[in-house]
């Protein structure tokens, strides 16, 4: 491992590498959430059979089962694609660290996968085979293998964007875990975890509310639309309260040991005391803005002291902008955080120390030099992947990537909060609704005051609130992924957060079989995603009912 091989590896290369990897996390994420989500909703279902044993619920506990077995098949399809991924494309990064990510993926295999391949096929094929209690445990630990399985991977992803528990050896040139805990338990590994899943839950509420609207457009399985709406419609609001919340905490998370993606998520060029939270600004969403001479981005609206207290739970607290991040500044503490160019001369400093340390070692020279080396070593390594950046604005973030995908993120939570609220309010029959609340429902529904109360419920709504539902389900897809391009655009250009930029972490490969398997995968992945939502559909349009 030398500094020199690293930095000859093709920038293309590199390039392709990020969109390969990046083009199968996107598709992976398409059945991901959804398959989280619907574990929820069936399992909730068949719970209602095992209380009533009512053969209606066991019917719609079998419809949806089957929706959540089409999409769980091609979520196993591309996420075994992307791990294999690390391997080909990335191969530095998994000799540098491969010790501590490759443990939670390990896990997730050896545990988790094979919980719900083991769970799964009861819940399908078990229900004339096992008790009901018995099958009832199987859904719900299937959608707990699913959930768990999860936790696995934002661990690692987590890890990346906050490596903990690792020290780096080097006589072995690999960082090596030291404390397991301390990686599976990291609190931004919790804050990842509880937002992302939760927000999973969120999609696969309104999949269902859609479905069963479609249902009520059609003038069919009625009850099984309405009930089926009556669950969704509280775990999605639970869900996308419980987002907004879990999104404050990671936000604090990523406030405190990712400063420079929240100054991008916000288009923080100068930090202070007392910062507002940008409403909407004019932030070119393909050009980098010219962050140094810009006091802030034009057109800009905020939310007085809203980013402070979002930050640091203080209206009054210090946020660092981009300027500030790279010219150094004092945290409120006194502590002083070194300026960009000072952490790049650092890393330098640490990966001369290494080779002159394994230069020393391999001479057979003196402990006392030994120890020289180390110590040098190991004084500047939270700074060593600087040592490989040339300029220090190459640490910067996309600003305008991050400032559109997060609005588009929060922007449509709080869309999905109003509607499930509205949803809620027309599903429940609520007697002592106040008169603000049915006039509310009168505005709601587009009718006459006089007939709120008897015709406005969920099932003889205008057509175009079910439409509503239906055009629903791609933006809750736009809101997810634009929640991951923040989570990983954000923290560009690291591979691991300051430790391993991305041109160092990947495989000395040929541009050209980067760019060919790209292509292959790209095919790949949209005929399955096209496969799949044709099934989806045949099965919806064949209802409960068919065998």
């Amino acid at each position: 491992m030398t500094t020199n091989l690293f930095l000859t590896i093709d920038a293309s290369a590199v390039d392709w590498a990020r969109a390969q990897f990046a083009l199968t996390a996107i598709y992976h994420w398409l059945f991901v959430p959804l398959t989280l989500g619907l574990a929820v909703i069936m399992g909730v279902v068949e719970t209602c059979y095992y209380r009533t044993k009512d053969q209606f619920w066991k019917n719609a506990a079998q419809f949806w089962q089957k929706l959540f077995g089409i999409n769980f098949a091609m979520g196993v399809a591309t996420g075994i694609i992307l791990e294999f991924e690390f391997g080909t494309n990335w191969s530095n990064y998994s000799w540098f660290v491969g010790d501590i990510f490759g443990a939670p993926l390990a896990v997730e295999g050896i545990l988790a996968f094979f919980m719900e391949s083991t769970f799964v096929a009861v819940m399908y094929f078990g229900w004339k085979k096992v008790s009901p209690g018995f099958h009832l445990a199987s859904t719900w630990l299937t959608g707990l293998g699913a959930t768990i399985s999860a936790w696995w991977i934002l661990v690692a992803n987590a890890w990346m964007q906050y490596p903990v528990g690792c020290e780096f050896n080097p006589d072995t040139m690999r960082n090596e875990m030291v404390s397991f805990l301390d990686v599976a338990l990291s609190p931004f590994a919790i804050d990842k975890f509880c937002h992302t899943v939760i927000s999973a839950w969120i999609i696969g509420a309104i999949f269902v509310v859609a479905v069963s609207c479609w249902y009520l457009m059609q003038k069919r399985e009625t009850k099984l639309a309405i009930e089926s709406i009556k669950i969704a419609v509280i775990v999605g609001l639970v869900a996308s309260v419980g987002a907004a919340m879990t999104g404050h905490k990671s936000a604090q998370s990523v406030a405190e040991v990712q400063p420079m993606k929240l100054a991008a998520m916000e288009a923080l060029y100068n930090g202070g005391t007392d910062i507002g939270l940008t409403a909407i600004a004019w932030v070119n969403p393909i050009c980098q803005p010219d962050y140094q001479k810009e006091e802030s981005a034009p057109l800009k609206i905020e939310m007085p002291y809203a980013l402070s207290f979002m930050a640091t739970n203080d209206i009054h607290g210090y946020v660092p902008g981009i300027n500030d991040i790279l010219n150094g500044y004092t945290k409120p503490d006194g502590t002083r955080e070194p300026s960009v160019d000072e952490k790049m001369a650092r890393g330098k400093q640490a990966i001369a120390a290494l080779a002159a340390y394994r230069k020393a070692k391999a001479e057979g020279a003196s402990d006392s030099i030994l120890n020289s080396q180390l110590s040098i070593i190991n004084s500047n390594m939270p700074y060593f992947g600087y040592g490989y950046v040339k300029d220090k604005h190459d640490v910067v973030p996309p600003i305008g990537v991050n400032f559109w995908a997060f609005r588009i993120m929060v922007g449509l939570g709080c869309v999905f909060i109003v509607y499930f609220a509205i949803l809620l309010l027309l599903t429940f029959r609520i007697p002592w609704l106040s008169a603000i609340t049915r006039r509310l429902l009168t505005i709601v529904c587009l009718l006459p005051e006089t007939e709120a109360d008897d015709r406005c419920t969920i099932a003889n709504l205008p057509a175009w609130h079910y439409w509503v539902a239906i055009i629903l389900v791609p933006l809750a897809y736009i809101a997810s992924e634009s929640g991951w391009l923040v989570a990983e655009f954000g923290r560009q250009p690291w591979t691991i957060q300051d430790m391993l930029p991305t041109w160092v972490g990947v495989s000395d490969i040929g541009t050209c079989a980067v760019a060919l398997t790209f292509i292959l995968f790209l095919v790949l992945f949209t005929t399955m995603l096209a496969v799949e939502i044709s099934i989806l559909l045949k099965q919806i349009k064949k209802g409960p009912s068919a065998p």
